[in-house]
């Protein structure tokens, strides 16, 4: 168990023990912009030798996943992949776990956006679905074939969130009691947010993975630096946040590394002597 090492606040004793599975996020905290850091990368793979599972966490869509991310999985460097905000989990040989929308929540979330005047999109496991599109979503989807315009699309699919964007930082939906219709908000960017079921998280997910795995979350470690990390951070035995990490997932951190650039994730690996790139 890992409980035994933690300290208070955000610090850490010197000493960690080896996980069983160790989660990563993937955006700014293995990658930058769509793209996995090289270094990260070589870290994955000469871990992909060991003992320990590596599993991703992300909120992003199955449908647009990165193609270096799954490159991983098929080379068996990534035992599986946990996505969509624990919404959607699976491995090289099919799904482990899904909670599809239901007919009433689709409604719903349809029913805020509009009234909100927002473009939104729900994902399935193939595709990103937009209610409509603008100049930036045209560029976007003319280079990404899972993404389309179809605002009838979670009618006949199965889909399993909603994402909504904002066209600045005051305009957050703040005013809409999304608990009231069992349904949260979280924030992944400051123009951009996830629409879920109030019992939606990577922490979900994760424990559809460990039970997968016959493994107890106590005994996992987690990398991550947003707000769809908190539930994830509370839940496995060893939380560390990213140096650039939003403060309040710091607060809940047992470790607070440095960033990608400050190779953050390995200067944690390295206290449990493994093997990892210089």
């Amino acid at each position: 168990m890992f409980t035994e090492f933690k300290a208070s606040g955000a610090q850490a004793t010197s000493k960690i023990p080896t996980p069983k599975i160790i989660f990563f996020d993937i955006d700014d905290t293995l990658s930058r912009a769509g793209i996995i850091d090289k270094t990260n990368q070589a870290t994955l793979e000469a871990l992909a030798d060991s003992d320990i599972k590596l599993v991703i966490s992300t909120g992003r869509s199955k449908a647009i996943l990165p193609p270096d991310i799954l490159a991983l999985l098929e080379a068996d460097v990534l035992d599986s992949i946990i996505c969509m905000n624990g919404q959607y989990s699976f491995d090289k040989s099919g799904r482990i776990s899904h909670y599809p929308l239901t007919d009433q929540q689709t409604a719903k979330i349809v029913h805020l956006c509009q009234a909100s005047n927002l473009i939104h999109k729900f994902d399935s496991a193939t595709h990103i679905s937009w209610s409509d599109e603008n100049e930036r979503l045209r560029e976007f989807n003319a280079r990404t074939p899972n993404s389309i315009v179809d605002p009838n699309y979670y009618q006949t699919n199965e889909v399993y969130q909603c994402s909504v964007f904002f066209n600045n930082q005051q305009e957050k939906m703040q005013e809409v009691d999304f608990a009231k219709d069992g349904l949260k908000l979280v924030h992944w960017h400051n123009t951009g947010a996830d629409i879920l079921p109030i019992d939606a998280s990577k922490a979900r997910g994760i424990l559809d993975v460990c039970a997968y795995y016959g493994v107890d979350a106590q005994d996992c470690m987690a990398f991550g630096d947003g707000f769809n990390d908190l539930e994830m951070f509370d839940l496995v035995g060893f939380a560390v946040a990213m140096g650039d990490a939003q403060p309040a997932l710091i607060e809940r951190a047992d470790f607070v590394t440095g960033t990608i650039e400050e190779r953050g994730i390995q200067s944690v690996l390295e206290r449990l002597a493994l093997k990892v790139t210089s």
